[in-house]
């Protein structure tokens, strides 16, 4: 299976430059709700257990289902893409994201919002690669096309600022339904922007694996319930969740023999390393804003506005440094150096996190830790996505970027997954342990840690210039 890459079509959009500002506006706007949706929910944790009376489980799946199936069907809504038109899949996804955000919105029950929030995941999985190729028949002049593309991807920066801060707001006002109903008007905003005759791109014949798609979804699926299975139940259910893990990840693995693993691109240790990295980045950021909500709700008492607020010294650096540091350290050094720099200032960070927590330090020390966090996030995901590239096979980098935030999502569903199980037993109104909170921050600066080591042994290679 393969992700979509930007097409080298040299056709002149038949739009005009307004019609392409706004139709980039939109596409921009779908990416920047994909990705808010990935952290806005942290902090209504308490708010939504208490209104729907969920336990740490049913959390944990309420954040990790969206992340499961986001990073699953990413690695086939490339080749769908192709096959069926970016432009019909692009408003397909769209229109199903804000469907799904409606349904969450209305959700009675946990296990209804769960199933809606993988159902939002689905579409935004759709959504992603096709607004991608999109950008690459709206602009198809390799210099435009170069500055469209730092305006889409910029909105990651954004999000990352107000999911925790917007979501505080809009729980404390609202209440965590709030979330949801946001996604509905940004939704048509969306499909009307995107309407213009330029935002077209015909599909081409092709086949899509199916099986094996199936086979990746249930596998991560029953990998997280595993785990989130070994902090509540145990015993059987970790077994039989983990046995079929394993035998649809090798369904998977047998079938994907004769795509991209046979050709090369995991070969490349260029590839793994970025992959290894991308999916710890996650695994740290998704643990950190499970555990923190109920620490800040629960402990400590704070409002959910307040506990949002809370998470600024994480979020600010990831809207400012890639644009003003990042893409100029990658110029002059290559980009491991970074992303080595941002794994250490993450484990640093994580682990001073998990210290203070241990501690029971006050927030000002935490507030130091939450922003070596922010920096390691912001210099190691921008050159990770330019490492990755550079490291991929002629031909093969559009895949090898889809790998990637299929490998993010997949290390934020197992932090969550990990946090929860370490956590225990803050369900309902319980106070998370302060060892439990402690640990889960420690496992993620291990995992980044361990993560920065491949990466070490390819500091200073030049990636090569991708066609």
């Amino acid at each position: 299976m393969s992700t979509t890459s930007l097409p080298t079509t040299t056709a002149v959009p038949s739009g005009s430059p307004p019609g392409r500002s706004r139709a980039l506006l939109g596409l921009s706007l779908s990416y920047f709700a994909v990705l808010l949706d990935t952290t806005v929910l942290a902090v209504a944790e308490p708010d939504l257990a208490a209104s729907l009376g969920s336990s740490t489980a049913g959390l944990q799946w309420v954040v990790s289902a969206y992340s499961v199936a986001f990073g699953a069907v990413l690695l086939s809504a490339g080749t769908v893409a192709d096959r069926f038109g970016a432009h019909r899949l692009f408003r397909v996804g769209a229109a199903a994201f804000g469907a799904a955000s409606l349904l969450c919105a209305l959700a009675p029950g946990v296990w209804v919002l769960v199933a809606a929030r993988a159902l939002l995941g689905v579409a935004a999985a759709v959504s992603v690669p096709a607004g991608m190729a999109l950008l690459g028949v709206l602009y198809p002049v390799p210099a435009e096309r170069a500055r469209a593309v730092s305006v889409w991807a910029a909105v990651s920066g954004a999000a990352m600022v107000c999911g925790p801060v917007l979501g505080g707001a809009l729980v404390g006002w609202f209440g965590w339904r709030s979330v949801f109903w946001l996604n509905v008007p940004l939704t048509v905003l969306v499909l009307v922007l995107t309407a213009s005759s330029a935002v077209r791109a015909p599909g081409r014949p092709g086949r899509v694996d199916w099986w094996s798609q199936a086979g990746l979804v249930v596998a991560l699926a029953l990998l997280t319930d595993a785990l989130i299975a070994a902090g509540s139940d145990g015993g059987w259910h970790v077994g039989v969740s983990g046995a079929g893990a394993v035998l649809a990840g090798g369904w998977f693995a047998r079938r994907e023999r004769a795509g991209e693993l046979r050709r090369g691109l995991l070969a490349a240790a260029g590839v793994r390393a970025a992959l290894v990295a991308g999916a710890a980045v996650n695994f740290a950021v998704l643990g950190v804003l499970f555990v923190l909500p109920l620490v800040f709700g629960r402990s400590w008492g704070w409002s959910a506005a307040l506990a949002g607020a809370a998470f600024l010294p994480m979020t600010v650096s990831p809207a400012c440094v890639p644009l003003l540091l990042t893409g100029r350290l990658v110029a002059r050094v290559g980009p491991w150096r970074p992303v080595a720099a941002g794994l250490v200032l993450l484990a640093a960070g994580c682990a001073g996190a998990g210290a203070a927590l241990g501690r029971g330090a006050p927030y000002g020390v935490l507030a130091v830790a939450l922003g070596a966090v922010g920096l390691g996030v912001a210099l190691s995901l921008p050159a990770l996505v330019a490492g990755v590239v550079g490291a991929a096979p002629a031909g093969t980098a559009g895949s090898a970027s889809g790998l990637l935030n299929a490998a993010r999502q997949v290390g934020a569903s197992l932090g969550v997954a990990v946090a929860g199980a370490l956590v225990g037993g803050a369900a309902g109104g319980a106070a998370p342990g302060r060892a439990g909170s402690a640990g889960a921050l420690l496992v993620a600066a291990a995992v980044c840690a361990v993560a920065v080591l491949p990466v070490l042994r390819l500091v200073g290679r030049v990636p090569r210039t991708p066609s």
